[in-house]
């Protein structure tokens, strides 16, 4: 089976980062099963983005799964969407909730969690949790495997 690729801008060429996440291009491509079942898992454990009020990096493991309906998330425009938070302050549970959203709204999968899993800032490390609802009957969902925080790394 193949995937049409026409309607992507990333995929396969060159890419200059983008400078924020509003200006990132998140795209999708179609599920080659779209009836069928079954868990996407992204992981990205070294995630960064800014204080807001301090201009000081923050660091995150994010765990990203979902249920795929119609549309799965395409690779490289979901890695780039996530670098851009770089430059990008808002608080953890910001960053977290809408990365979250924006791949829900895109996607409109049958599920989809996030874990936002962070680092330490003043001696306490702030973890962010967010589903679009229960999981489906019958999914097979492993644990997120980000250990609660002892030294994480």
């Amino acid at each position: 089976m193949t995937t049409d690729t026409s309607g992507l801008h990333q995929l396969g060429q060159h890419t200059v980062q983008p400078t924020s996440p509003e200006t990132a291009e998140l795209e999708r491509v179609p599920n080659p099963h779209p009836g069928m079942l079954y868990l996407t898992r992204f992981t990205a454990p070294e995630f960064t983005s800014l204080c807001p009020v301090t201009g000081q990096p923050d660091f995150a493991h994010i765990v990203i799964d979902y249920a795929p309906g119609d549309w799965l998330v395409e690779s490289k425009s979901l890695k780039l969407y996530l670098t851009a938070f770089r430059n990008h302050g808002a608080f953890h549970e910001d960053c977290t909730v809408a990365i979250g959203r924006k791949i829900a709204d895109l996607l409109q999968p049958k599920w989809l969690r996030i874990g936002g899993y962070w680092y330490p800032r003043g001696g306490i490390p702030i973890d962010v949790f967010w589903q679009t609802g229960a999981p489906p009957e019958g999914l097979w969902l492993p644990d997120q495997g980000v250990p609660a925080y002892r030294g994480r790394g």
